[in-house]
């Protein structure tokens, strides 16, 4: 088993936080999100935000900041109750006395935010300022999976001079294309949804340094609007391209297509191994 990043490295960087946004009302999904958020839609009988957080725990980030709001409660609830979820038990039901026998091995500190019914994804982002100021941080959406290399993506940023990385994929049809310079390094624009087929296009997965704040105004600011503008103006949006596996959920049909992709064990995305720890004193005390 490749072992995991501790420290600043080729890997990742386990000071950093993961901004996930997770609080839209998902309505293109409406057959799953009239009961649940979109991020808690299950992949393979789990929520894909937690497939999500799985992909950057892999590369040692294991801060989270969930930016929720619609059905926020939901989300608290699946990690106030996440050993309960994720390890076996024994319930003596007559004393109340619970055993775990083994213990999730996601080391992982999850800070979920109500940052509002009705805000867009900028104002979103810029209610959680108070906790992203010490430095870059990387920032996705709570419903699309990839096998991007979060350790390539936050060096590329690392090593500009930009206030915000995005990764570029290729994905056609209903997405707007962006327009990227020769080298590949920097967005110089976007066009109109749709108008470009097989283009390249935001995939998410940024990187995000505490400047993109300042271009953020306030809880109606999408952030792929004005902030992103304000950034190409200024010369500070830069780009990764990403030509491997990437899909979003926003249809059932895509939700469908992640499951097949996992009942078939060849998960592009799912570069972690299944780890569940034991919980050796009860198994002691058993023997």
């Amino acid at each position: 088993m490749e072992a995991e990043f501790e420290t600043q490295g080729s890997r990742g960087d386990s000071r950093m936080k993961a901004v996930l946004l997770a609080g839209g009302f998902g309505t293109r999904l409406s057959e799953e999100t009239a009961i649940t958020p979109k991020p808690m839609v299950e992949i393979g009988g789990k929520p894909i935000i937690w497939h999500i957080m799985k992909m950057y725990s892999h590369y040692g980030i294991r801060d989270f900041v969930i930016l929720g709001g619609y059905k926020v409660d939901y989300i608290r609830s699946y990690f106030l109750n996440y050993q309960a979820k994720s390890c076996d038990v024994s319930i003596d039901l007559r004393s109340g006395r619970v055993d775990w026998l083994s213990y999730a091995s996601d080391d992982w500190q999850v800070t979920i935010l109500d940052t509002g019914l009705e805000s867009m994804t900028g104002g979103r982002i810029k209610r959680a300022r108070h906790l992203l100021q010490d430095g870059p941080f990387c920032l996705t959406y709570g419903d699309g999976v990839a096998n991007v290399n979060l350790a390539e993506l936050i060096a590329a940023h690392k090593a500009s001079d930009d206030w915000c990385t995005l990764t570029a994929v290729t994905q056609p049809g209903r997405f707007g294309a962006l327009r990227v310079s020769d080298t590949g390094r920097q967005v110089h624009g976007f066009s109109e949804k749709g108008a470009t087929d097989g283009g390249m296009i935001n995939g998410g997965f940024f990187v995000c340094s505490p400047e993109i704040f300042d271009l953020i105004d306030g809880d109606d600011t999408v952030f792929e609007a004005e902030p992103m503008s304000r950034l190409i103006a200024h010369g500070k949006l830069g780009c990764h391209i990403h030509t491997g596996f990437w899909q979003s959920m926003d249809t059932l049909r895509d939700r469908h297509v992640l499951e097949a992709h996992w009942a078939s064990g060849r998960a592009p995305w799912k570069i972690w191994p299944d780890v569940r720890e034991p919980n050796l004193s009860i198994l002691r005390r058993s023997a």
